[in-house]
């Protein structure tokens, strides 16, 4: 059987939930991406067993469905934490402090971008720009937007996305 801790303590059988999601495509080779972003979405991240599932499906080498899945930069191969915080690292953002929400940031959770808290509460990462421009510097946790971020409110910030 294949198990792989996921998200916490509990063991989760990997073939037996891909085989739900592979109910819902055929072998065709461009359900590729949609598959590794719907088991991404399912598991947080591809667990190295996910490739070798995928690519047995598709009936593609695990090769091929690992370079396409390395990329692109959505996928990740470890586990990311409950909550993501992103910080814009935009130029509107960087001059009105955004280096140092940053810093606060990486002070607050311990770790730096592109990492996860040991707990897996939050992954840390920076993005380009948000696009929002006007509300600088910009900090999204999950898909809630908090613009004119200070340092002051980066620990309350985070505090109220714990609930």
């Amino acid at each position: 059987m294949i198990t792989t801790a996921i998200r916490g303590p509990m063991e989760i059988n990997i073939k037996e939930q891909l085989d739900d999601v592979f109910s819902r495509y055929n072998k065709e080779r461009g359900n590729l991406i949609p598959l590794l972003q719907e088991v991404q979405e399912m598991f947080g991240y591809l667990p190295e067993e996910t490739i070798q599932e995928i690519a047995d499906f598709l009936q593609l080498s695990n090769s091929t469905v690992y370079a396409v899945s390395t990329f692109y930069t959505q996928f990740k191969f470890t586990p990311t934490g409950k909550r993501t915080v992103k910080v814009c690292r935009g130029t509107a953002c960087h001059v009105r402090g955004g280096s140092q929400v940053l810093r606060e940031v990486e002070k607050q959770l311990g770790i730096k971008p592109g990492e996860t808290t040991k707990d897996l509460g939050y992954t840390l990462e920076m993005i380009a720009c948000f696009g929002s421009c006007a509300l600088a510097p910009v900090v999204v946790i999950d898909n809630n937007v908090y613009g004119r971020m200070t340092t002051t409110k980066v620990g309350p910030t985070l505090e109220d996305t714990k609930q």
